[in-house]
């Protein structure tokens, strides 16, 4: 599910190379988009994602448009002084756990920017993984960002109200890093205990 038209391009040739049927997910809403796109050879593998934007106090899990609705979500948090690391999945299947996993290690918050409805969808994998893989690293619960959990309106100006938007990221990121803040009393963690926090 590429995000950025270099990776349209190294994906699709990963993608038309490998041996194993691939789905190649698009979002037409992107077809307009423009970016720079190596020339010759260039293939990204399979299952590889990508930090697309350094950070240190949380990381936003991402793919397809909703890359860069995070990444305007990461301006905005970042006037404010607070430094998000935006990962790009790229593809959700195979999943880059080691990448997501890593990036969460760093920032010790998570959360997931998905277009899909809430149910059952990608981002529960994500929280899922994370839950379980690195709970002792995660200073709050991870976190989704997704459509509203309602049937798609036709109307433009409804569908902006259920789609995710870079204020919902932003309000998503500033309740989880105030999360703590409302717990005053509440015991340590031990893996916060230890790690000084």
């Amino acid at each position: 599910m590429p995000s950025t038209p270099a990776d349209a391009k190294g994906l699709l040739k990963a993608a038309i190379r490998d041996d194993n049927p691939v789905c190649f997910i698009e979002s037409e809403v992107m077809y307009a988009l423009k970016g720079e796109v190596p020339t010759g050879e260039h293939v990204i593998p399979l299952g590889v994602a990508e930090v697309k934007r350094p950070g240190r106090d949380v990381t936003l899990v991402t793919w397809s448009k909703m890359l860069h609705t995070s990444l305007k979500a990461a301006e905005q948090l970042a006037a404010d002084g607070i430094e998000a690391e935006v990962v790009d999945v790229r593809t959700v299947r195979p999943l880059d756990a080691g990448a997501i996993l890593a990036s969460v290690r760093r920032t010790h918050r998570c959360v997931v920017v998905q277009e899909g409805w809430p149910f059952a969808g990608v981002g529960a994998e994500v929280v899922a993984l994370v839950a379980r893989d690195a709970f002792e690293d995660l200073d709050a619960p991870p976190e989704r960002v997704t459509s509203l959990d309602v049937p798609m309106p036709y109307a433009r100006n409804l569908e902006e109200l259920v789609l995710p938007s870079p204020a919902r990221v932003v309000a998503t990121v500033r309740r989880l890093l105030g999360a703590e803040e409302r717990r005053v009393g509440a015991p340590v963690h031990p893996a916060r205990a230890q790690r000084g926090r």
